[in-house]
């Protein structure tokens, strides 16, 4: 990955608590576990930001190294990995996604 793209990462997820780089936007999401993320973002009831990697090829494959994941979506909290669609799910039907959000808020 290049400086330049990996610089455009990190400002995003330095000014964002709760980033999902994702396939599509909130109001269309262009994938089913792109869907299925904002679903349970939006379950949470919590402010987060979205990034369209389908309006930058650099970013797409880019964010891929930089977590070490090679899936889309994936949701960052405090500028950590948290994980893709699954692991959200995982996350959130065992309580412990709502958990860092409420920990987080709290803050």
């Amino acid at each position: 990955m290049d400086i330049e793209t990996k610089t455009i990462i990190e400002q995003i997820l330095d000014n964002n608590t709760i980033v999902l780089f994702m396939k599509g936007s909130k109001m269309m999401p262009m994938c089913g576990f792109s869907n299925t993320a904002i679903q349970i973002l939006n379950t949470l009831n919590t402010d987060y930001f979205t990034y369209n990697v389908l309006e930058n090829e650099n970013i797409r494959q880019a964010i891929k190294e930089y977590s070490s994941w090679p899936t889309i979506p994936q949701l960052y909290i405090n500028k950590e990995f948290v994980g893709g669609a699954d692991i959200m799910l995982e996350l959130f039907e065992q309580g412990e996604l709502q958990a860092q959000v409420e920990t987080l808020l709290a803050a």
